[in-house]
């Protein structure tokens, strides 16, 4: 049977085989609602840290806050990857996706219920749980869906048709930031509603998640390996354990690489975050001054609303500029500069952009710098992270990805907590010190970033004549 029209069009993007295209188009379109969802919530985050009651939190700054909630995180996530992991191992990979996306959407419901100044004043603690619940469920909705699309492809089909999905995702997260901040800034929308507006595009992706898991349900290859009715296969006992995930990295040279890499991405990315938004702070504080807003209620609004409407167009730029980075040149750089060239682009650009900001500490340079920092982290770096993996044993992915992907990550964010805690309260750093203490993590990341290029290329050599699963990372020293 010659390839549809569809198939046809979309080998101009990647290498589309008979009957694929319908599979990958709906994937597109459901990881572009999802993240298209998770940029209505993100600037709502911001807004409403920027203008909870800290004084329940011992008179800590706002920038504390934000930072400590990145440690409650991690330690959150230890409990709830436990729980997820058995809801895994009872059910269908369909009734997974229906439970804990409805669960999400529920909580979306309650959330904007609690907002400050719409049906309760300002309720404390909300913002700081809110602002938790948010960083989760960037997590784990996301992370869900790549999961399910491992599932669905296989290696060969997935190596080809991946780069099509990953374009939905920067695509998706580029039109949700580009219309929070137009419905925001117009007032054609209240950020109120931002909430109940994000379980829109998140429901119509639950309903297409069940559309392509009928579809491949019915596929052969699919029915090989399991049904869409029973539970997921459970992966041997240690893979569940934390000792076992933990002990398989810490005994291998190469994956240990990979999570003191993760870390540090992780430990510099929220050192920015948390500094951009101190920016940002004072920024509109000095803006109210200016234009007469004295009346606390007036500020609160305006600190709020200015707030959100700065971090909508500044996910925007963010989103736009890794769209054209991932769709012109993730694949190609790959291709002629290898795995070296995609997983040093990020660090580069980090210590560059950080040492103009250490020099430079104001609105306008810190924003252009973080939307280049955070452009190539979400697609040429997101590429680096997902291609380091190909070389480990399939049993080992299993083990090691969820645990580096969400421990190590949040223990990075952990450590930018530390770093605000030591700063501020001990050594009074001011706004420059923190960007030169940041640059100096980068030079230690890049030196991180060559040993997985090193310990990458023995792999690779390693694994030639055999299977990509028969590779083994070599045992740490």
């Amino acid at each position: 049977m010659p390839p549809s029209r569809l198939d046809r069009v979309l080998r101009i993007f990647t290498d589309v085989r008979q009957g694929e295209g319908v599979t990958a188009l709906l994937m597109f379109a459901n990881v572009f609602l999802i993240l298209c969802a998770y940029y209505f919530i993100k600037p709502v985050r911001e807004g409403w840290i920027s203008v909870s009651d800290t004084n329940v939190l011992s008179g800590l700054t706002k920038m504390e806050v934000k930072a400590y909630s990145s440690f409650c995180q991690g330690a959150l996530l230890i409990v709830i990857v436990r729980f997820y992991s058995r809801l895994v191992d009872r059910v269908a990979r369909a009734r997974l996706m229906l439970v804990s996306t409805v669960f999400a959407m529920s909580n979306l419901v309650i959330f904007w219920f609690l907002q400050p100044g719409f049906f309760i004043a300002n309720l404390p603690w909300t913002g700081f749980a809110f602002y938790l619940w948010v960083g989760i469920f960037g997590v784990f909705i996301v992370a869900q869906f790549w999961a399910f699309v491992a599932d669905v492809y296989n290696n060969d089909n997935g190596n080809r048709l991946i780069p099509i999905v990953a374009v939905g995702a920067t695509a998706g997260a580029a039109f949700g930031s580009a219309i929070t901040s137009h419905l925001v800034s117009s007032g054609i929308v209240s950020s109120q509603f931002l909430l109940l507006a994000a379980i829109v595009p998140l429901g119509i992706s639950l309903v297409l998640t069940l559309i392509v898991d009928a579809r491949e349900s019915n596929e052969p290859e699919a029915m090989l390996r399991h049904t869409a009715h029973a539970p997921l296969p459970r992966a041997n006992d240690e893979a569940h354990t934390p000792k076992g995930a933990i002990a398989l990295i810490l005994g291998s040279r190469y994956l240990l690489a990979v999570a003191a890499i993760t870390l540090l991405t992780n430990w510099v990315n929220t050192n920015g975050e948390n500094l951009l938004f101190e920016v940002v702070q004072d920024s509109l504080a000095r803006q109210a001054l200016d234009q007469g807003v004295a009346r606390p209620d007036e500020v609160l609004q305006f600190t709020k609303d200015g707030t959100t409407a700065f971090y909508g167009s500044f996910y925007f730029w963010v989103n736009v500029s890794a769209l054209g980075l991932q769709s012109l040149l993730a694949s190609r750089l790959l291709k002629y500069g290898g795995f070296g060239a995609v997983l040093m682009l990020l660090p580069v650009v980090a210590l560059f952009s950080y040492s103009v900001m250490a020099l430079v500490p104001v609105l306008a340079v810190v924003k252009f710098m973080k939307i280049a920092e955070n452009s190539t982290d979400y697609s040429i770096n997101n590429t680096a992270r997902h291609v380091l993996w190909l070389p480990v044993p399939s049993a080992d992915k299993y083990k090691g990805k969820p645990t580096i992907d969400s421990l190590f990550a949040r223990l990075g964010d952990g450590l930018a907590a530390l770093t605000v805690l030591i700063g501020v309260q001990a050594l009074a750093l001011s706004r420059a010190g923190f960007f030169s203490f940041t640059v100096a993590l980068v030079v230690v990341w890049i030196g991180v970033a060559l040993v997985v290029v090193r310990e990458h290329t023995k792999l690779i050599g390693r694994a030639d004549g055999l299977p990509p699963s028969e590779s083994t990372p070599e045992p740490a020293n």
